[in-house]
């Protein structure tokens, strides 16, 4: 059976991720490098019969490299907003794949902005009547805040049409 296609374009779309300075590449560098440096200090411990510190200190290369891997895990949320003029789509994906779908109608739902004394924007809430889903908690002030605005715009769109 053929997919539907879909014969309009949304208002606006994007892709929101979380800022990662160091990729899975980056983790395999530097937990190869901790291995390396406790192994060359390690096989001269071995070589004394202090196989107990050798071991130690290859427990924490190993500790140090897992640790990296298990912090990347959350460089995989990822949360997809999509405004249609009838509806506004927002689908969550978790560090472990999980998929969370919500939708909203345009006309009927806010834009919330919550903002500090310097009036930069500290988080982001579609509210209706009825509850609220905080949007990008990953992002920074700045990058809200140039979302905020892209998706406010899209908003007005939503409800003119």
């Amino acid at each position: 059976m053929p997919m539907q296609a879909t014969t309009t374009t949304p208002l606006f779309s994007a892709e929101l991720t979380p800022h990662r300075s160091l990729g899975s590449r980056g983790v395999t560098l530097v937990t190869s490098l901790c291995l390396l440096f406790a192994a060359i200090p390690g096989l001269s411990m071995i070589s004394l019969g202090l196989w107990p510190i050798a071991a130690l200190m290859a427990a924490t290369a190993l500790a140090t490299g897992a640790a990296l891997y298990l912090s990347l895990r959350q460089g995989k949320r990822r949360e997809h907003v999509t405004v249609w003029p009838e509806q506004i789509e927002w689908v969550a994906t978790d560090a472990k794949g999980d998929r969370t779908l919500r939708r909203f109608n345009p006309k009927t739902v806010r834009l919330v902005l919550d903002r500090d004394a310097d009036e930069k924007t500290v988080a982001m809430w579609l509210r209706t009547c009825k509850d609220e889903l905080e949007i990008g908690t990953f992002l920074n002030s700045d990058d809200k805040s140039s979302f905020a605005k892209a998706l406010g715009t899209a908003l007005r769109k939503a409800r003119a049409a």
